[in-house]
């Protein structure tokens, strides 16, 4: 059991006990952030003159070696060693004898910890950011071809008012795109650096805490060591935003479920993102969708877990913290994976757009148009309400929509019906006259698309950077 602790103990920690306390199995994960950390690290103690030049230049270099090595799969973290810090630290030792030693001065394993994980963990904002892009623009894509698709929309699952594609799917840009402006707002409030704060009071030595921030990219140093070792509320907030996209996702495949349905027949799944029965040969299952839903809870289970294992700690670092990891690291593989599961599914998945306009119309989603038709030829609305409500009952008797009735049928329930009602009641027209924008109306959906065209326009990381080097130039 390689150890780089045990001076003050007397005899062997028990196998059990190590096997029980060791982390190596999951924090190797992260053994680029920590040979990075090491590194500014190290280069930092030879231009403060804790180390000599050629010391930090000899350690740094060491180091990237072994980077390499493990990266070209020709040095294997051995699982012999407690964590990815004894392996780094001991194969270091190994190769430079007492210089390799001298890596560890002034930092503790504390703050090694804390580093490497918000390391990772900005590294994964990143790449969730990216995938939601991607996600956006496919959406965006359908959305424009779609302003004149016409579908119902729905209240309690109930077919309430004519829509389009192009609007409904609009609702859900919206929910993606503020999960990217999550993903900014928690890089911009992690992007301290806690490398420097020691075990828990800072250090003797005098470190640069800022150069090493400025290393790694850091808008510079946090700024209390204890809260600097024992800060895992990155990780919540991430988790938590992570939790919500799972959320949103889930809600678009429980609908993509919905309309691959043989009674709804509005979406055709590629073959790609489909799976058949052992028995039925006539399926052709969501399996993504469905795995997509299901895989929300297992998200949900990490935010649950972090937040469980952090309330009951008192300052500053304890062993529980230990337990921010696996489950962390479970739940940001998964998101990324249902991200680009789900985005291919979506672009490639086919409309059925003449189905989708006659479900809205023989769902009666027009019917409050038609009121309002009455109303604005003097029927008062209670009255107009309950006319129209007769109209309905008649169309279900006779399996026909409100389109489908002759002038004649409609004046038998009301003389004041006259041939512009079935301009009045068209999908084209109940939609275009709602043109306030956020409504479905095809002009309101062409300022809203070059919005949100402008907005994915944007690189907000570029932004960052730039107002970062602002900052180092005051």
């Amino acid at each position: 059991m390689a150890q780089l602790w045990g001076g003050r103990f007397t005899k062997e920690t028990d196998q059990l006990v190590y096997n029980f306390n060791a982390s190596i199995s999951f924090d190797k994960k992260f053994y680029r952030q920590d040979m990075e950390g090491s590194i500014a690290h190290v280069k930092m103690l030879g231009k403060q003159g804790i180390l000599t030049e050629t010391e930090a230049k000899e350690i740094a270099a060491a180091i990237q070696d072994i980077l390499q090595e493990v990266e070209a799969g020709t040095l294997e973290i051995s699982h012999e060693y407690e964590d990815i810090h004894s392996f780094v630290e001991a194969t270091l030792i190994e190769r430079l004898g007492d210089t390799g030693k001298k890596l560890h001065t002034g930092r503790s394993r504390n703050d090694q910890v804390a580093l490497d994980m918000r390391l990772f963990t900005r590294q994964e904002v990143l790449e969730t950011d990216q995938l939601l892009e991607k996600l956006l623009h496919v959406i965006l894509t359908i959305m424009e071809h779609n302003t004149d698709t016409y579908m119902p929309g729905f209240t309690h699952l109930q077919k309430a008012q004519p829509v389009t594609l192009a609007h409904h799917l609009g609702a859900y840009f919206e929910m993606f795109k503020r999960d990217r402006q999550r993903m900014e707002d928690i890089y911009r409030r992690m992007n301290y650096c806690p490398l420097g704060s020691g075990a828990l009071a800072g250090t003797t030595y005098d470190l640069d805490r800022y150069d090493t921030a400025e290393q790694m990219g850091f808008e510079g140093p946090m700024l209390n060591s204890m809260d600097g070792v024992s800060d895992r509320d990155y990780l919540i907030e991430f988790l938590s935003a992570l939790s919500t996209i799972m959320m949103h996702l889930s809600r678009f495949s429980e609908e993509v479920i919905i309309w691959n349905s043989n009674e709804y027949q509005f979406v055709e799944i590629d073959d790609a993102y489909s799976t058949g029965s052992s028995i039925m040969p006539q399926k052709k299952n969501p399996d993504i969708a469905e795995l997509v839903r299901g895989k929300t809870g297992r998200v949900y289970g990490a935010l649950l877990s972090l937040l469980t294992t952090m309330k009951g700690i008192p300052l500053a670092y304890n062993k529980d913290m230990q337990e921010d990891k696996e489950l962390t690291f479970d739940a940001m593989d998964t998101v990324k994976g249902c991200l680009g599961l789900f985005t291919g599914m979506l672009s490639t998945m086919k409309f059925q757009k003449e189905r989708m306009e006659a479900s809205a119309k023989h769902g009666f989603t027009n019917a409050t148009d038609a009121a309002d038709y009455l109303v604005n030829h003097g029927v008062p609305f209670r009255d107009a309400h309950g006319i129209v409500g007769q109209i309905v009952l008649y169309c279900i008797e006779k399996k026909i929509a409100i389109d489908d009735m002759s002038l004649e049928e409609l004046k038998a329930i009301s003389p004041v019906f006259e041939e512009d009602i079935f301009d009045a009641v068209s999908m084209k027209t109940c939609v275009e006259k709602r043109l306030t924008i956020g409504a479905p109306g095809q002009e309101a959906m062409k300022k809203v698309i070059a919005i949100e065209k402008k907005y994915l326009s944007r690189d907000w990381k570029k932004e960052l950077k730039d107002w970062e080097q602002e900052l180092l130039q005051l």
